[in-house]
């Protein structure tokens, strides 16, 4: 995609920057508020906010509202982003360091090929392909593994990460990857924006049902939420969810899909070194290995992509 359109190199930097370190911090954010919040309604109070907000903004831009079919699509899509993805990942880091999270998340662009090849068959399995998609699970494999023996380099050792966790990350990430390919067929609203707001409202909606259904509601007073997990809440609606959506859609008018979507790639690392500095989360040497597998994968897909997924916007 060619710069149709000029803007002063402080506001694209300023873009990246947010794409970059504010979706990455995101996954903190959400580590702070499930501790203090049954986390499919903490999810759900993220996504209705957003939507509502991002889809009122639409209206008042004069967009045209979905149609019947495009609300179908819509809420589709936002079953699988939302309440499978989303929920998962917001589930997952109430066992899971947020860095881990986001490094197991990262494998989505190796998921999302293989949508391609299976689903859209707009891919082909090629060697350096597969060899991309064996590093992302050798990445994860190192991620939830006991001990890994390196001969006599000795043995990487440490807690492993809870497999339940893992397991339902990767769920979401395989969600996510089906729905990016769906939403290439599927009727949607021409405009980015309303698109994005119908599914995250849609999606706020159905999480806050599954919330209530699971007994998230009962024995819960908002009255007790502390002031730092309402901090993470405005966080996510405002900086990760509007912000966010807004300067990636604008990078995609402005800068190529691939180089946009270096994101991926660089919020895992962001959200390590917070997760460690603020978190005090573990940072050993196989977080690192393993980290080093699913960024090589990340890094040889995106590199090979050469359409940007349609509901990625909805990323973060």
């Amino acid at each position: 995609m060619e710069n149709t359109h000029y803007a002063p190199r402080w506001k694209t930097l300023l873009a990246f920057g947010i794409i970059y370190f504010v979706w990455g911090a995101t996954f903190f954010a959400i580590r702070v508020g499930v501790r203090e919040v049954p986390p499919l309604l903490f999810c759900a109070m993220r996504f209705v906010a957003a939507g509502l907000l991002v889809y009122l903004w639409a209206i008042a831009q004069k967009e045209k509202p979905p149609s019947m079919r495009q609300w179908l699509s819509a809420f589709l899509l936002a079953f699988l982003i939302f309440v499978v993805d989303y929920g998962f990942l917001f589930w997952a880091e109430q066992r899971v360091p947020s860095g881990i999270a986001a490094m197991i998340m990262a494998t989505i662009p190796a998921f999302m090929a293989l949508s391609e090849i299976i689903i859209l068959r707009t891919q082909r399995l090629t060697p350096r392909l597969s060899v991309a998609l064996l590093a992302g699970i050798a990445g994860v494999a190192v991620l939830v593994s006991h001990s890994i023996d390196l001969g006599k380099l000795g043995k990487l050792g440490g807690a492993p990460i809870d497999t339940a966790g893992a397991a339902g990350l990767i769920i979401g990430a395989i969600s996510w990857s089906i729905a990016s390919a769906l939403a290439r067929k599927l009727p949607l609203p021409s405009s980015k924006v309303m698109s994005s707001g119908a599914q995250m409202l849609a999606g706020g909606v159905m999480l806050l049902a599954v919330s209530a259904a699971r007994g998230e509601w009962r024995g819960f007073d908002l009255r007790a939420v502390s002031g730092t997990a309402w901090i993470a809440l405005v966080y996510l609606v405002f900086a990760g969810s509007i912000a966010g959506f807004t300067a990636y859609v604008w990078l995609l008018h402005r800068e190529s899909p691939t180089k946009v979507g270096t994101y991926a790639y660089v919020n895992p690392v962001v959200a390590v070194i917070i997760g460690y500095f603020l978190g005090g989360e573990p940072l050993g040497a196989r977080t690192l290995l393993g980290g080093i597998f699913v960024l090589a994968s990340v890094v040889t897909i995106t590199s090979m992509r050469t359409r940007t997924p349609a509901v990625a916007e909805d990323a973060e």
